[in-house]
């Protein structure tokens, strides 16, 4: 960080894709973490060691080169307001995650492009087509399949993807201020700024809810959470700049893969096959959308 010029996007693919991968595997391992914890300690707990560690993992790896310059922004505002976004939907997607298998949680976190698309038009003066719009509407259907409202699937389950839902939506939100603050901060910076607003919440809220964990393996997994949080996102920030986000976006959706691995591995869960189906319909509708997007960077 030798200076503030602005980031410039890249277009190196492939580093772009090896980076959502890496960003993938180890978010959807730090969601497995989460879910664990959440049999034996208080949210509040959860999500101060996610984000506090997160911030002290990523000030370790890169004060060294960078000092106090790690904290200068040309988007402050941008900054507090991702980072405050980002904290609301880490918090609700955790405190959903004890009432969702870990594929089914993943499966509503899916929609996030197709929210991302419909959120552009207002926040970003995008022009969306009929044909994207069609692909948003179906992959909202995909996700009534997932969740089956009404349809037998108990009231905690539906309790649990509502707030992995609200994640969803505000995870959206984010995704649309990193495009915009990527151009004009490194991504040294914006990874630091992520997780400001919940460590210094947490902070706060942390000695009215409070458990000393009952061995080194919790510790080692409450630390656990923090240091692959911080990886995780630094990892799709640098996706972001080397790629196109219709490039790297695929590559997203081999999280329930993993999730599904975990959940059986570690929960002894695996989802079922409307679960399945409506996860396919999603990612096929982000899948149509990442294609439309594309096709419509090369003509512009």
């Amino acid at each position: 960080m030798k200076d503030q010029t602005p980031t410039r996007v890249s277009g190196n693919i492939v580093k772009a894709i090896l980076f959502m991968c890496l960003a993938v595997t180890l978010l959807s391992t730090m969601n497995a973490m989460a879910k664990f914890l959440t049999t034996e300690y208080p949210l509040i707990q959860i999500v101060w060691a996610r984000f506090t560690g997160h911030l002290i993992a990523m000030i370790i790896l890169f004060w060294p080169r960078y000092g106090w310059r790690l904290f200068q922004s040309r988007r402050y505002g941008l900054q507090f307001g991702r980072s405050i976004i980002m904290f609301i939907s880490n918090t609700v997607f955790i405190a959903g995650l004890p009432l969702l298998h870990l594929a089914t949680a993943s499966a509503i976190m899916f929609t996030t492009p197709l929210m991302v698309a419909a959120l552009s038009v207002p926040l970003l003066g995008e022009r969306v087509g009929p044909r994207r719009w069609g692909a948003v509407l179906v992959g909202f259907i995909g996700i009534l399949i997932v969740v089956r409202p009404g349809g037998g699937v108990a009231d905690v389950a539906n309790l649990g993807a509502v707030l992995v839902g609200i994640s969803a939506v505000c995870f959206a939100l984010y995704q649309i201020m990193t495009r915009i603050v990527v151009a004009h901060d490194p991504a040294e910076t914006t990874i630091i700024y992520t997780a400001l607003a919940a460590t210094i919440a947490m902070s706060i809220a942390l000695p009215f809810d409070y458990r000393m964990p009952v061995d080194l393996t919790d510790v080692a997994i409450f630390v656990g959470l923090g240091v692959l949080g911080g990886l995780g996102q630094y990892f799709v920030v640098k996706a972001l700049q080397y790629g196109p986000a219709s490039a790297v976006s695929p590559f997203y959706y081999g999280d329930i893969l993993i999730a599904a691995t975990l959940g059986y591995l570690i929960f002894g869960a695996l989802p079922d096959a409307w679960t399945w189906t409506g996860a396919a319909i999603i990612i096929a509708s982000g899948l149509y959308l990442a294609h439309r997007e594309s096709r419509q960077q090369k003509t512009s």
